[in-house]
Parts: C-alpha cells; sequence; structure tokens
C-alpha cells in the first residue's frame, strides 16, 4: 500500500544551478556595462562654458547690422 519515495533527479539541480550561473553572468555583464557607460559619460561631457563662449566670440567678430561700414 504504501509507495516507495521517489529518488531525486540529480540532473534537475544541476540544471538550476547552471540557468542561475549564467543569469548572474548576464546580471554582472550589465551591470559593469552600464557603470562603465556612466562614468564615461560624466567624465566626456562638453563643457557648457565652450558653447557661450564660442557664441560670444562670434557676436564680437560679426559687426552689428546697420553699422557703419
Amino acid at each position: 500500500m504504501n509507495k516507495p519515495p521517489r529518488k531525486k533527479n540529480p540532473t534537475f539541480g544541476i540544471a538550476v544551478f547552471i540557468v542561475v550561473a549564467v543569469l548572474l553572468v548576464i546580471a554582472t555583464l550589465f551591470y559593469n556595462a552600464i557603470k562603465d557607460k556612466r562614468e564615461f559619460d560624466s567624465q566626456n561631457t562638453p563643457s557648457p562654458t565652450l558653447s557661450s563662449g564660442a557664441a560670444a566670440a562670434a557676436a564680437v567678430t560679426r559687426p552689428a547690422s546697420g553699422a557703419a561700414q
């Protein structure tokens, strides 16, 4: 009447372990890529003073409209 206990399948446990390990590696790669991109972007942002300085220099060299020539 009593059923014999089922044997556990060790292959299933190994498969779960491999899937979890691969997901951890992928997550680590994404984390490092995002972190490095943010670090790169923060180091290589264009300086806002250059663009405003260039606009001011262009305004100085260009004569105002209606100025005597």
